[in-house]
């Protein structure tokens, strides 16, 4: 039997509390990731990105497991997100407006090679399956890739989505300026509850920013 590593537990980059903004360092993280834009509660695509991503994270920790011997928890469902206009984030919510990438993060001893044994497997599970339910249309757009945040200033909110706006305002007009910084990279959004699932006022969300000195 393996250990199974909990990256939720394990990570200073999963650490938050609510109310409280602190500055951390992010090393390189490798995740699964799909692109898409337009507003979460409606854009077909980001409903199949999801159905994409969990197919392919599941095939990896398994492949992890039996090739490599290691196994581990599927890490949260994690977002970068952007807009032209950063009030379309923190005052308008303009979610027509928003690019987004959805992710779900990968242990750094897994190789290219795994993950695409691991895609391969979950289409051919896909093919068996599509005449009962369908493969998930976005399978073939999910990629392994790199992110390098490095400086981040996180928090931890509680409650819906659309109440972020006055803890990102704070995040961007006060903690970020006041302490001699500007933001560099994409939004970012860990989502500590299956927001499928969870009531609106329970779920956990880290809120995440890249940062770089003013």
């Amino acid at each position: 039997m393996t250990d199974k590593v909990d990256f939720k537990k394990s990570l200073d980059a999963y650490q938050a509390r609510r109310g409280e903004i602190r500055i951390l360092d992010v090393p390189p993280t490798r995740y699964l990731m799909v692109d898409g834009r337009g507003d979460p509660n409606t854009s077909p695509d980001f409903a199949q990105a999801i159905e994409a991503l969990y197919p392919v994270a599941y095939k990896v920790k398994f492949a992890s497991k039996k090739e490599v011997g290691r196994d581990y928890v599927v890490p949260p469902l994690e977002g970068l997100w952007t807009a032209d206009d950063p009030s379309a984030f923190t005052t308008r919510r303009d979610k027509s407006a928003w690019r987004w990438t959805l992710m779900i993060m990968t242990p750094g001893w897994v190789d290219d090679a795994l993950v695409e044994t691991a895609r391969e497997t979950a289409r051919e599970t896909a093919r068996k399956a599509a005449a009962a339910k369908g493969a998930p249309p976005r399978l073939d757009d999910v990629r392994l890739e790199t992110l390098a945040e490095r400086r981040c200033v996180q928090t931890l909110h509680v409650g819906s989505f659309d109440d972020e706006g006055p803890v990102l305002a704070r995040i961007h007009d006060e903690f970020i300026p006041g302490n001699s910084l500007r933001m560099t990279g994409r939004h970012h959004e860990i989502y500590l509850s299956d927001f499928r699932k969870v009531a609106p006022e329970k779920l956990r969300t880290i809120l995440r920013q890249p940062v770089a000195p003013a």
